[in-house]
């Protein structure tokens, strides 16, 4: 057997253990994966369906102005309102399980200590795997939408953006909006799914990884609530979640969409940094 100068096998190259279309075609024919998509397409049409069903004149009459209210102005509209009824629960719960089942679940199969006996390198495993989850995630969020979209617009055409203010947004600007928007939730999401990446490589119970990283995110969505805490709000991982509906107005106000933008990618990176140094050190032959 040839072996090379770094005590290696001769023809190992750890650039391609666990190559990222392998990782890829592992999760999705999970069932878990499956019924994440199929719960991605069904959720749009079931909000169609309860429109149709409460558009009675009661429900017209609504003095509130919202998205709900304008949700069957067009398809961009009742896609925006898919986006703004998912935000606070059903997308973080997605990207909370995506990212937080990752090494809690080979851990608790005990096929982690196999992957990296393979050998794989410790930390490309962990690379590929959040690489997975991101992946998994933002299909996740574009499947919604784009459904949203199709379905919404064969419901109730494809027109233009009807703002709850009254103001209309051409299709084609509409389109652009609708791409910044999902890219925002794309990147403001990250926070709960790395968070549930680090509780992943704490814990052998993805269960509890995915339960503590939603949990988390509730509780400070709650005491975004309590206005005596003044600009400590400002900080908490959930802040500027909606600033995403800024980009309705005319002309839009970006500032609460940068300063999400760079927050979320902070926590982000605080979150995957003390993921990676945990699992370092960790101890998975047991």
């Amino acid at each position: 057997m040839t072996v090379q100068s770094t005590g290696a096998v001769a023809g190992y190259r750890p650039e391609r253990t666990l190559r990222l279309p392998v990782e890829l075609r592992r999760q999705f024919k999970r069932r878990r994966t499956i019924g994440v998509f199929a719960l991605m397409v069904a959720l749009p049409l079931v909000l169609i369906a309860a429109l149709q069903l409460g558009a009675s004149e009661d429900a017209q009459a609504n003095g509130r102005l919202n998205l709900v209210d304008v949700a069957t102005a067009s398809g961009l509209n009742f896609t925006l309102f898919v986006l703004f009824a998912t935000t606070t629960f059903f997308l973080v719960v997605v990207y909370a399980l995506f990212f937080g089942d990752t090494v809690a679940s080979e851990a608790q199969w005990g096929s982690l200590r196999y992957a990296l006996a393979t050998p794989v390198p410790r930390m490309r495993l962990l690379r590929q795997k959040w690489a997975a989850a991101l992946v998994l995630s933002v299909a996740a969020l574009l499947t919604v939408t784009l459904v949203a979209l199709v379905a919404g617009g064969i419901a109730f055409g494809f027109g233009d953006i009807q703002t709850p203010i009254g103001i209309s947004i051409a299709q084609g600007d509409g389109l652009l909006r609708l791409a910044g928007m999902v890219g925002y939730l794309a990147v403001h999401l990250l926070v709960v799914g790395t968070l549930a990446f680090w509780l992943s490589t704490v814990t052998d119970a993805p269960l509890a990884a995915v339960g503590g990283s939603v949990f988390t995110m509730f509780v400070f969505a709650i005491l975004d609530q309590v206005e005596q805490l003044g600009s400590i709000r400002d900080y908490f991982p959930t802040a500027n979640e909606f600033a995403w509906t800024d980009l309705l107005q005319t002309p839009v106000d970006s500032g609460d969409l940068y300063r999400g933008v760079i927050q979320s990618l902070v926590y982000a990176a605080v979150f995957t940094a003390l993921a990676f140094r945990h699992f370092a050190r960790r101890d998975v032959t047991s």
